[in-house]
């Protein structure tokens, strides 16, 4: 049995297509001057993004508790209004600076390139360039693949000025906290230097809590890494968001509805600060995308091989270089294992051998 599946993963990989997007040229130039703010929003699927609340689901008392209240909150009949509701920044700020990938309506496809569509298999994928046939599972394994921010911070330009928050802790394994030697908080790790009144209160915060699953609380990764940002200035910052996920496997739809609205709430804070700061204003990309997608209708809490729709992923970029082109509704298709080499990319760095998801008219 264990021979069969694996000549059944072996045999998937070897049908995956190449990656579209533009091969990244000897001669573009290198942009030292810039920042990127990489966001993760872990199981968001697209059609909520591009959509906004599925009626089947928030109406269904299986998913959604309180049906009237969640209805009040995130519904509306018709899906551009809806979508504003759960995501506003991003339907009115991004939808006319920026650009969103994945509505697969206009069969504008982004697709994971693993085979697993599970979360340390996406991560590795999105930030290695690889898909990994021995990274099978959410396992809490030191990734022996180089991301791409080790690779930049071997860097001058970039040593030392990364810095990685994340809710999830095993993205600490993902992402190898052990050997890059980058500035890492991941899960209920508290922060190692303290050096401050509010992060030593975010410390004791973390130690007084009874239950500390693997996925802490957003609000509290998003408030370590903002008071990161605004000590340190660090060139490159990582913030992975995890409880969308946690909630949709909890079957949880309304709550899902409300972390997807709070990370919407998160990136639009972190565009106010980027845009009102010396140094990051009109000077800062945004990236932002997931690790997998979900099942439709009644599997929507779920993802893996088997599973309907887990391939599924979007993506969107914003700000600096990133014309202004809206919700891409010309058919085509990315892959997250095109981002590593995109965010290099956005410095004229070569990483891999994967090409950039930015073509041409996509930068300014």
């Amino acid at each position: 049995m264990k021979r069969l599946l694996s000549l059944f993963l072996l045999l998937g990989i070897s049908q995956l297509p190449e990656a579209g997007g533009t091969e990244f040229r000897a001669d573009h130039p290198a942009d030292t001057s810039g920042n990127v703010f990489i966001i993760t929003i872990d199981g968001l699927r697209w059609q909520e993004l591009f959509d906004g609340a599925e009626g089947s689901i928030i109406n269904d008392e299986k998913f959604t508790s309180d049906t009237a209240m969640a209805n009040m909150m995130y519904w509306a009949d018709d899906a551009t209004a809806r979508r504003k509701k759960l995501m506003p920044f991003m339907w009115n700020v991004v939808a006319k600076k920026g650009q969103l990938y994945g509505n697969r309506e206009f069969d504008n496809n982004v697709n994971v390139a693993n085979i697993y569509a599970v979360s340390y298999p996406g991560y590795n994928e999105m930030f290695t360039g690889t898909t990994d046939i021995t990274i099978a599972n959410n396992n809490k394994v030191y990734n022996p693949n180089t991301n791409v921010f080790e690779f930049l911070e071997s860097k001058e330009p970039y040593k030392g000025r990364i810095g990685i928050f994340t809710s999830w802790d095993v993205l600490s394994f993902a992402l190898n906290e052990k050997r890059s030697g980058i500035e890492m908080n991941c899960g209920y790790e508290n922060i190692g230097h303290a050096d401050s009144t509010c992060m030593a209160a975010f410390n004791k915060v973390q130690d007084d809590m009874d239950v500390k699953p693997g996925t802490r609380q957003d609000m509290l990764t998003y408030i370590a890494a903002k008071e990161y940002l605004q000590k340190k200035k660090p060139k490159i910052l990582y913030l992975g968001l995890g409880e969308t996920d946690e909630y949709a496997h909890a079957k949880d739809y309304a709550t899902y509805l409300q972390k997807a609205n709070e990370a919407d709430h998160i990136i639009a804070e972190l565009w106010h600060w980027a845009q009102s700061t010396p140094g990051y204003k009109n000077n800062t990309t945004f990236v932002i995308t997931t690790d997998h997608g979900r099942g439709q209708h009644n599997k929507w809490t779920s993802h893996g091989p088997f599973i309907k729709g887990s391939s599924q992923a979007w993506l969107v970029l914003l700000g600096k270089h990133i014309e202004p082109r809206g919700e891409v509704k010309t058919p085509g298709q990315l892959y997250q294992k095109q981002i590593a080499q995109t965010i290099a990319g956005l410095f004229g760095e070569q990483f891999g051998k994967q090409r950039s998801i930015l073509p041409t008219l996509a930068l300014r």
